[in-house]
């Protein structure tokens, strides 16, 4: 690490103490660009990375609200505008109880590039409370999501910060969030929010999107090997809509996907997982993944989640959170022939995973590179609002493979021009931050 990255590096961690993860996102990226600093000074002059690590803006703010026996409980709610050098923020909003504002920042900071990697006209912002959903009635959800909105209000709109959904945050809260927003307005701006239904606004394709870009990515890749997913073991962590969806592409492309897991542990079926078994425990009953292995004798479920990463396969997708996979997964998986490890999640890898992977060959896709798949579908629904059409699905499964490839083929670009010939981690990296980085020099001081 240089001298000024190591500088600018100290500074983030002495503003941000004991923020562990936004650490972790800011010390990836930078390393990435020390050949980006040495081929071109502009930037250091003009001080860029001392801009791009602090947020233009954080909000913290109270969420009161009644649970069902009346009680009054408060969470804590949270948006960071990281930067709008490309266009409005856009990031989701995140409901667990792990949330705080040094795993906003962390998310923030990541979605800057990952937005400015889809080519869209975004900027990269995150949010969301210490809230659980899990449990909760619908009624304490409305109640919570009117609260929280009550606030948000006065920081976004349609032109200044959209967000979109995220863990804990699907079709039902973005419903009561708009309808919330919608009220206090008096005004119905599609363009507020992306993730809406699909009768007032939402765009087909966004609950798939995710899961079917990071399938793309991973098509892509095996493509630049003479291969493709046909006939390849799959490994996919998570069962949330990243997961589900992105087993159901693989699948159709001829592969096999034989785990998938939630927090209570991961289920193992040789035969290949019954996706539409496991879209009726998600979607449609709200159970736990473990549920899937009742009555079924083939298949095995283990209450251990993290050891989903035990099981034999060519490609492996974790896309259920940060740091999932470590250090000794990763070496298991090398051990077991693994080929290709795509991030579904953000930062789902740790930095040691990530040396293992790279010290053996193995296809790696980041996270900013391999999840824009969702960010870029609610751009393209923002374009739908302001345009006042409804895409087919078709047309926007098109543009979102072609929006996947596209971010494969820049990073390629930027690894080569930049000395890193096929890695995609300092090829997405440099490429978004270049982006941003003009986007910034034309702007001025701001």
């Amino acid at each position: 690490m240089s001298e000024y990255i190591a500088e600018v590096m100290d500074q983030v961690k002495e503003r941000n103490p004991d923020e562990p993860e936004f650490h972790q996102a800011v010390k990836e990226v930078l390393e990435s660009l020390e050949p980006v600093f040495e081929k071109d000074p502009k930037y250091k002059e003009a001080g860029i990375l001392e801009r791009i690590v602090e947020p233009e803006r954080q909000i913290i703010f109270r969420v009161p609200w009644v649970d069902d026996e009346g009680n009054v409980q408060v969470n804590r709610g949270f948006r960071v505008e990281f930067n709008s050098a490309l266009g409005p923020y856009k990031g989701g909003l995140r409901f667990h109880p792990t949330v705080n504002v040094g795993l906003i920042k962390f998310l923030g900071f990541e979605q800057i590039f990952k937005n400015a990697l889809t080519g869209r006209p975004i900027g990269g912002g995150k949010g969301g409370s210490d809230f659980n959903p899990k449990g909760k009635s619908d009624g304490e959800i409305m109640r919570f999501c009117q609260s929280f909105m009550t606030e948000l209000y006065r920081h976004i709109g349609p032109d200044t910060d959209v967000p979109a959904g995220d863990i804990g945050v699907g079709g039902r809260e973005i419903g009561y969030l708009f309808g919330q927003y919608k009220k206090i307005v008096n005004a119905f701006e599609a363009g507020v929010l992306t993730g809406k239904g699909l009768d007032w606004g939402g765009s087909l394709v966004r609950t798939e999107a995710t899961g079917y870009g990071l399938t793309y990515m991973a098509e892509e890749m095996l493509k630049d090997q003479n291969d493709s997913l046909e006939g390849k073991r799959v490994v996919i962590s998570g069962s949330g809509n990243v997961a589900i969806y992105a087993t159901e592409k693989v699948q159709e492309l001829g592969g096999k996907v034989v785990a998938l897991s939630d927090s209570d542990g991961y289920v193992y079926d040789p035969e290949g997982i019954d996706l539409e078994a496991v879209k009726q425990i998600k979607e449609v009953e709200r159970g736990r993944i473990k549920e899937y292995a009742e009555g079924r004798s083939e298949v095995e479920f283990c209450p251990e989640s993290f050891d989903i990463w035990d099981v034999e396969c060519d490609v492996a997708l974790p896309c259920a959170t940060q740091n999932e996979l470590d250090g000794e997964s990763a070496q298991t998986l090398v051990d077991n022939g693994v080929m290709l490890v795509g991030e579904g999640a953000n930062m789902p890898s740790t930095p040691e995973a990530i040396k293992i992977f790279k010290e053996n060959d193995v296809l790696f896709a980041p996270g900013k590179a391999a999840n824009a798949g969702g960010v870029a579908t609610s751009a393209i629904e923002m374009t739908q609002n302001s345009m006042r059409e409804s895409w087919s699905f078709d047309r926007v499964d098109e543009t979102l493979n072609d929006i996947m490839v596209d971010i494969y083929d820049v990073s390629q670009e930027k690894a080569a021009e930049y000395g890193k010939e096929g890695d995609l981690i300092a090829g997405a990296n440099i490429a978004g931050f270049l982006k941003v980085a003009d986007a910034m020099l034309d702007q001025g001081v701001v």
